[in-house]
């Protein structure tokens, strides 16, 4: 699939097949997550496949998300952010955000490219979520992301046109300015 397809295919999916997927192509998505941009080259975006029924429904119920229960996978994506903060003081915070949500980009684009669909969980339970999975106090949940086969075709909900998004030199000015011809002679 051409990188515009997928970037288009891809949306939200919160009904899935009781189809189980190969656990491979999930760590294909993850192989293209890790090859995300690093701030420093320093890596600090870990991510955890989740397979055991009972620990998937804990996530529902942290995320009250009951359809999360319906997978055979979870992807957990975490960050520590001691390295990069190291090395760039207090901008390593946002460092460490940008980084896992490239990751999560690339991975997600991956699953779409595999035909498989997911829905980011970013609302749960913070230490709820970090007691299930065993996550060290000093690593952050970014998301969590339930991964299947779709029951429905979806189709990605509308996003805002690009004249909404786009500035010009600065912030606010959504015109480019043409440039002044000078001619000589």
């Amino acid at each position: 699939m051409d990188l515009d397809k997928v970037i288009n295919a891809r949306c939200s999916v919160r009904k899935f097949s009781r189809k189980k997927p190969n656990y491979r192509d999930i760590i294909e998505a993850v192989d293209a997550g890790r090859k995300a941009p690093l701030a420093g080259n320093i890596p600090c975006v870990k991510f955890i496949l989740i397979d055991e029924p009972e620990i998937i429904a804990k996530l529902a119920q942290a995320s009250q998300q009951k359809f999360v229960a319906d997978v055979h996978y979870v992807v957990a994506v975490c960050s520590n952010k001691a390295d990069v903060i190291r090395s760039y003081y207090e901008r390593g915070e946002m460092y460490t955000k940008q980084q896992a949500g490239a990751a999560i980009e690339n991975f997600l684009l991956k699953l779409t490219d595999l035909k498989l669909s997911t829905c980011w969980i970013g609302a749960f339970l913070d230490e709820h979520v970090k007691k299930i999975l065993k996550v060290p106090a000093n690593v952050d949940v970014e998301a969590f992301f339930p991964i299947g086969y779709p029951v429905l075709k979806e189709k990605q909900k509308r996003k805002p046109d690009l004249d909404r998004c786009l500035y010009f030199n600065s912030y606010g000015v959504n015109t480019m300015k043409p440039r002044i011809r000078v001619e000589t002679g």
